[in-house]
């Protein structure tokens, strides 16, 4: 039962139309604080394979401030808050570089993009981050993001790039993250030190039997993880319907690896990870306005479809775009709430008309929808 349960997630990972790569500073950084640039190389042959087979990679990359440490002379050193933002902004410069190189040999174009815990925590700078990685992904780009170490303190920040990995995962609805890690995956106890542990290949319910065999975070020369920090990121990247597996990354090409045979711990999605999403975000945000719609748009909302503007009849409110707004059926009854895609202002000028006339009223070209299906829950 195990061996088909593997096979089918395995599956899941090369029918994966959507990719996350999460790389800790480990990986990338060798004892010197020098780019493992050779296997950064075989990484690259890796993501070719995986865009070849038509799936989108986004990569999230951890390293700049060990780069910067290292180009100021501060590797090994204990370092202030300001001393680590320094660094983050000259090792920044060298791990984009780096990622541009080697993946420029397969004439893949990079995009960077930095980001604060506010980009993913607050909604309008969510769906502005989302969205300018949906039309990276569109445009062929591979995006390689970072949190923006410049810039964070200690209070606003994710911590390790496991959690940011996992809200990048969740924001452009990715089908699997894969973490690489020094280490197979998830253990009943800490290899290293007992000759008896062995490897949990699935997980299904990450529970306090699950917390307690990861342990403590670790304390590294570069990076800031641990186990604990990647249960951390699987419970939040599950919870969005993603599939996580966590394996090995310290051989070449990891990936063809782990698909050849490799070992390696899965963190299974739920089937209704979806509906749990739409329940948090129909019981937990304020409405900041309504939308009204007739009956056919009631009709295709209640087939799983998004709301079109030609559907509202009127809006009431003030809302900008990322605010949640109710939409009021035409016996006046809320039957949903959702995110904006609009300002309540660019909504009303919309609103009745068909998605392919709003670039001339807006004057630019949008969403085609008022409120998208992954951003609304019916009643």
């Amino acid at each position: 039962m195990t061996k088909d349960r593997l096979t089918s997630l395995s599956d899941k990972l090369t029918g994966a139309k959507r990719l996350v790569i999460k790389i800790g500073s480990a990986l990338l950084i060798d004892e010197d604080s020098d780019l493992r640039r050779d296997w950064m190389r075989a990484l690259a042959t890796d993501i070719v394979r995986l865009r070849d087979r038509g799936q989108e990679v986004v990569i999230v990359s951890s390293g700049a401030v060990a780069l910067g440490a290292q180009a100021l002379g501060t590797a090994g050193e204990k370092r202030r808050l300001q001393d680590n933002q320094a660094a983050a902004a000259v090792g920044q410069v060298r791990l984009a570089h780096a990622w541009q190189e080697v993946l420029a040999d397969h004439d893949i174009t990079v995009a960077q993009i930095l980001l604060t815990l506010e980009d993913t925590e607050t909604r309008r700078r969510y769906l502005n981050a989302r969205d300018t990685v949906e039309t990276l992904l569109s445009m062929g780009v591979v995006p390689v993001i970072n949190e923006n170490d410049t810039v964070a303190t200690q209070e606003l920040r994710y911590g390790d790039n496991d959690r940011l990995a996992a809200r990048v995962a969740q924001m452009v609805s990715a089908d699997c993250l894969i973490i690489l890690s020094d280490v197979d995956g998830l253990h009943t106890k800490n290899p290293e030190a007992d000759p008896d542990a062995q490897l949990v290949e699935i997980v299904d319910d990450i529970n306090q039997n699950i917390v307690d065999m990861a342990g403590a975070p670790k304390k590294l020369s570069v990076g800031s993880g641990g186990m604990i920090t990647k249960i951390t990121a699987a419970k939040i990247a599950v919870a969005s319907g993603c599939h996580v597996l966590l394996t090995n990354g310290t051989h070449d090409q990891p990936i063809a690896r782990f698909e050849a045979g490799g070992r390696g711990t899965w963190f299974t999605a739920k089937e209704n990870s979806v509906s749990q999403h739409k329940q948090w975000l129909a019981g937990t945000l304020t409405a900041a306005g309504k939308m009204f719609i007739d009956e056919g748009a009631l009709a295709a909302l209640q087939q799983g479809k998004s709301l079109l503007p030609a559907g509202v009849t009127s809006i009431e409110g003030d809302f900008q775009r990322g605010d949640t707004v109710v939409v009021i059926a035409p016996d006046g009854l809320e039957r949903a709430r959702g995110l904006a895609a609009y300002s309540s202002t660019e909504a009303r000028k919309i609103m009745g008309h068909n998605s392919r006339d709003m670039e001339d009223i807006l004057g630019y070209r949008g969403r085609g929808e008022l409120i998208h299906r992954d951003n609304l829950v019916l009643h």
